[in-house]
């Protein structure tokens, strides 16, 4: 039992890091019917960022002496850096096609993927850029079962932004105006809403998200590498698909089962076959209920 309760709170941890970057996937999609391939590589951005702010900080001797306040200024900058690298990318790669085929949109995706990835990999070089070992060290023991500092900050952090999101989606002006933009463009536009606008913040909100996962990714495993935005892009992308591509509570929900799925498959089954999961329930979702759990049937016909 106390194995069991480990696992699960792995898993909710996985999870919600998870549930972050899928959140990009699915606000993007629902405003603009795009699968955005190269929203993991703004994940591996922010890693990277984070990674030089904080060993910055560091050799100016801050860490030591305000942990936390070094901590949350690399946030805040790592989120601001690449949400605004987001809304470069929008600008230069999906804008000038929003208007042609959802082919060459698509294209353009898997091109900026690999150009991101590349310019990691030229700017920080091929190996592992390991971020400072003092955070967070510590933690609880009940007997089998350990919960580390970093474990519950991770999920404590999850929670607050997954929350903030919600009340800016569903709470504000703002959020009103991007469902309005994603159910209706025109309609919106003779209201005077922005479309332009509202797609350059979705991008910059997904990808300030998927960049503070980033940076939870790189303490929780003590490194960044320029290709790490790959397979937890992949896997990101199959939980927007399990909740519902297009649906936020989905994303959140999707990214939290395949947490849980890839954790327990290493733990009772063997670690060899934990990223086989993921690809697993994706395919499933698409042959059993392509909409996702949350999803609904959309009638592209209707007027």
């Amino acid at each position: 039992m106390e194995y069991f309760i480990q696992q699960l709170i792995n898993g909710l941890t996985l999870g919600g890091l998870y549930a972050l970057i899928a959140l990009g996937y699915t606000m993007v999609y629902g405003v603009i019917q795009l699968i955005n391939f190269a929203h993991g590589e703004f994940f591996a951005a922010g890693g990277y960022v984070g990674v030089i702010l904080l060993n910055y900080f560091a050799g100016l001797g801050f860490m030591h002496t305000h942990p936390i306040l070094c901590l949350t200024g690399s946030f805040i900058l790592t989120m601001i850096y690449c949400s605004f690298l987001a809304m470069a990318v929008e600008q230069v790669a999906y804008k000038p096609l929003r208007r042609q085929s959802r082919l060459a949109a698509l294209l353009s995706a898997l091109g900026m993927s690999i150009f991101l990835s590349n310019g990691l990999m030229l700017t920080q070089g091929v190996f592992d850029a390991p971020y400072p070992g003092e955070l967070f060290e510590g933690g609880f023991e009940f007997g089998l079962i350990s919960i580390s500092y970093l474990q519950i900050m991770i999920v404590a952090l999850t929670a607050v932004l997954l929350v903030v999101l919600n009340i800016l989606v569903f709470k504000t002006r703002i959020g009103m105006a991007m469902r309005a933009t994603a159910q209706d463009k025109v309609m919106s536009a003779l209201v005077s809403i922005s479309a332009n606008r509202i797609i350059a913040l979705t991008f910059a909100i997904g990808a300030g998200l998927a960049a503070a996962a980033g940076i939870m990714v790189g303490l929780y495993y003590g490194s960044v590498r320029y290709d790490m935005g790959f397979v937890p892009g992949i896997k990101a992308f199959a939980a927007a698909v399990l909740g519902g591509i297009g649906n936020i509570t989905g994303a959140m929900l999707g990214g939290l089962i395949i947490g849980m799925v890839e954790v327990f498959m290493a733990g009772y089954i063997s670690g060899q076959y934990k990223d086989v999961a993921a690809f697993v329930i994706l395919i499933s979702v698409l042959y059993f209920k392509p909409t996702g759990i949350m999803g609904e049937n959309i009638d592209d016909t209707r007027v």
